[in-house]
């Protein structure tokens, strides 16, 4: 017998694609009222962390969920940046105290001490996706550390991230020619 679609099932299933976190903006694309979203958390099993954004209690935490919902908290334009990203890809050695979160938007809202945001528009080639987590691409994050991470540092990620295919050859050169540095 299969399971009666419910309105905590659809947003469960999208909460398991991120990292446990649903908004109000998904509740909308999936046909749940927010006043239903609203019900749910009332009812216990998911937590109500900010506004518009909640999270189901028994989705295993992971260490990417600190991430996502700075980006969530953000705005639905938002991505990580900087060296949010190479946390996230685990490069360069980096361990910020921040996540450095960019958008385009004017954010009125009060965010929590461990998110910075960065404003200002980034051209789109520059945005990618990763473990379901919009970010700036390797590339673009290593040049945007430049006065934030070591340069050494930086350079020593640059060439992990080629080894480990996360920037091609080209990339690579290009990256280290900007920090005066050959291939």
């Amino acid at each position: 017998m299969a399971l009666a679609e419910t309105y905590r099932r659809r947003l469960r299933s999208r909460a398991l694609e991120q990292y446990g976190y649903v908004t109000t903006g998904d509740a909308s694309t999936l046909g749940v009222p927010a006043v239903e979203l609203r019900k749910i958390a009332q009812r216990g099993g998911v937590d109500h962390v900010a506004h518009g954004l909640y999270r189901f209690e028994d989705v295993p935490r992971s260490g990417r969920d600190q991430y996502m919902e700075a980006v969530l908290r953000v705005g639905p334009d938002a991505y990580l940046t900087h060296d949010a990203v190479l946390a996230l890809y685990d490069l360069g050695l980096v361990n910020p105290q921040r996540i450095r979160v960019g958008t385009s938007r004017r954010t009125r809202q009060s965010l929590p001490s461990f998110v910075e945001i960065i404003h200002g528009p980034v051209d789109p080639e520059d945005l990618t996706d990763h473990e379901g987590i919009a970010c700036t691409t390797v590339a673009r994050a290593l040049l945007d550390c430049r006065g934030i991470v070591m340069s050494e540092r930086l350079v020593d990620a640059a060439r992990e991230a080629n080894r480990r295919g996360l920037l091609r050859r080209a990339e690579c050169d290009h990256v280290l020619a900007e920090f005066g540095v050959g291939g």
